[in-house]
């Protein structure tokens, strides 16, 4: 058996971590880049907004339904080839993605993303924790951190740049020299780490898992549209919730009950309190990161009238502090433990979202949001490094694969889960705000427009046009001029009004979230001290492939 160091000196540890974050930016990029094109994805393809939530969601749900399997694959065959074969199949769907002619098509290319993605990410903590001694993964970790944050930079002026100048479908497109250059510098400085222990593949937790995710997250992303009734012929919203609820209790019996040999989650790790404790915490994180970004980016375009680059330079701020912060956060976790500094970045930045939801009003300019980006933005930076510090601080090296996977998965499934459940808040909100503010405001319209005009922003919330510069409402074709336009006016001020006032209360949703995950963070065991060099004894540790 070969221990971490004797990797280190076959290998430069910090040369496999650039090609590791290379590869980790580009999944985080592609995520922030069409999240800012969102209003030109809604106007290019003739999206509606569930569309748009299935384009934001197809992704992140493949991503998280497939990442325990692809980190437990990754135990079996090497890491290398996992991270490799990811690399692989983004690139090529994110060209595919680029060549979409309508939401379907992007859908299902979005679909594809989210395999190359889910074989990619869980590697990345695995080689991590493998090659760097635990003394020194804070460091590491806070460089991961500091990469997150440079994709929320660059996903936002990136993609707002793009999308101003040269249109969507060049946001996928960038990915393409990204993944090149991530392959060829893995296949060069990546080593091919295997363990003494083979694993065999749960192919019925898999299954299981799979479609007890997918039913619930369809439900949340698709039960507004049907008013949470009828889908498919008498199946109803709600009963395929049920269904996926009960089928994920399954699984999680199972799977605690180690029935089928080697459980694809082994409950084992949960043993470790803080590693439990941070599963919670990075969904939570995941949460409202998610939550945020769709209300506020149709807030900063449709109806502060930003394009997609001003939009972008808006939250650049809070990003830009995050990647500053992220591995200074990750060597003070190496020092003093990073349970203060994890619970005060949560809690920040969940005051961050806080303050900005109260500076988003009728009338304010960017300008204004930004004391609450700057706030989130130093929360944000001081979650990454330490959290992944606890999380993976007393993971076995023969676990690693199974421990970054399934923390990698909380993460998504809250990303999935917020951007379902804020999307399902946001247009039940909006269906009532929508019609309050246009009964307040149709008595400036002629009387025979009235009735009609207050219906269809009634029924208009699972169908908004929130394309850039849109008003939400499409004109009845021999509508005179003179009326035209005063329908068109008086359509952007409700569609304005009613907007702000759902988002308002749509996202205190992630903000008492991200308050709880910070109050459990206290729960956190603080670090046993150790003699001199003494580190966990690992059961079986990694040993490079021969070449």
């Amino acid at each position: 058996m070969t221990a971490p160091a004797e990797v280190e000196r076959r290998y430069n540890p910090w040369l496999v971590l650039i090609a590791l974050c290379l590869g980790f930016f580009m999944i985080l990029l592609d995520t922030t880049i069409v999240n800012v094109a969102i209003p030109a994805l809604a106007t290019g393809l003739n999206a509606q907004l569930s569309d748009l939530l299935w384009i934001l969601n197809a992704y992140i749900l493949v991503y998280a339904v497939l990442l325990i399997t692809a980190g437990r694959i990754g135990d079996l065959y090497g890491p290398k080839l996992l991270f490799m074969s990811g690399l692989v199949i983004f690139t090529a769907a994110s060209a595919a993605c680029g060549f979409a002619h309508s939401p379907t098509q992007l859908i299902v290319f979005r679909v594809i993303q989210g395999l190359g993605g889910a074989l990619l990410t869980p590697q990345t903590l695995s080689v991590i924790t493998m090659i760097f001694p635990p003394e020194r993964r804070g460091a590491a970790f806070g460089v991961w951190g500091s990469v997150a944050g440079v994709a929320t930079v660059a996903g936002p002026v990136l993609g707002g740049w793009l999308v101003t100048d040269y249109g969507w479908r060049w946001i996928f497109y960038v990915n393409v020299p990204i993944g090149i250059i991530a392959l060829v510098m893995a296949g060069i400085v990546m080593p091919n780490l295997k363990l003494n222990r083979r694993h065999r593949l749960d192919v019925s937790g898999v299954l299981l898992s799979t479609a007890a995710l997918f039913l619930i997250v369809y439900g949340l992303i698709e039960g507004q549209s049907h008013d949470w009734g009828k889908v498919w012929g008498p199946i109803t919203i709600v009963e395929i919730v049920a269904v996926g609820v009960v089928m994920l209790a399954a699984f999680i019996y199972l799977q605690w009950a180690e029935r089928h040999g080697e459980p694809l989650v082994p409950f084992s790790i949960f043993k470790d309190r803080n590693f439990s404790i941070m599963n919670g915490v990075v969904s939570a994180i995941s949460f409202g990161m998610l939550g945020l970004f769709l209300p506020l980016t149709i807030f900063l375009q449709s109806v502060l009238g930003l394009t997609a680059l001003q939009a972008g330079l808006t939250t650049a701020p809070m990003s830009v502090i995050s990647m500053f912060i992220a591995p200074l956060a990750g060597r003070y976790a190496d020092k003093i433990g990073g349970k203060w500094i994890l619970s005060l970045g949560v809690a920040l930045f969940a005051g961050g979202m806080a303050i900005l939801l109260s500076s988003s009003q009728l009338g304010v300019s960017r300008w204004h949001l930004l004391p609450g980006l700057i706030v989130a933005g130093f929360g944000l930076g001081m979650t990454f490094a330490p959290l992944q510090t606890i999380a993976m601080r007393n993971i076995e090296p023969r676990m690693a694969g199974a421990a970054s996977g399934l923390i990698n998965t909380t993460r998504q499934l809250g990303g999935v889960v917020g951007s379902a459940a804020v999307g399902a808040l946001l247009q039940a909100q909006l269906s009532s705000k929508l019609g309050t503010a246009a009964t307040e405001n149709a008595g400036k319209l002629p009387a025979q427009y009235r009735e009609s005009f207050i219906n269809g922003f009634k029924d208009a919330a699972g169908s908004l046009d929130v394309g850039a510069g849109q008003n939400a409402i499409k004109l009845p074709a021999g509508v005179p001029a003179s009326a035209a336009h005063a329908l068109d006016a008086i359509g952007k001020t409700v569609f304005d009004t009613g907007f702000t006032n759902a988002m308002r209360v749509t996202l205190w949703l992630p903000i008492i979230v991200m308050g709880v995950a910070a109050v459990s963070v206290t729960l956190v065991r603080h670090r046993r001290a150790a003699g001199p060099g003494a580190s966990p004894e690992p059961v079986e540790d990694p040993v490079p492939a021969s070449h």
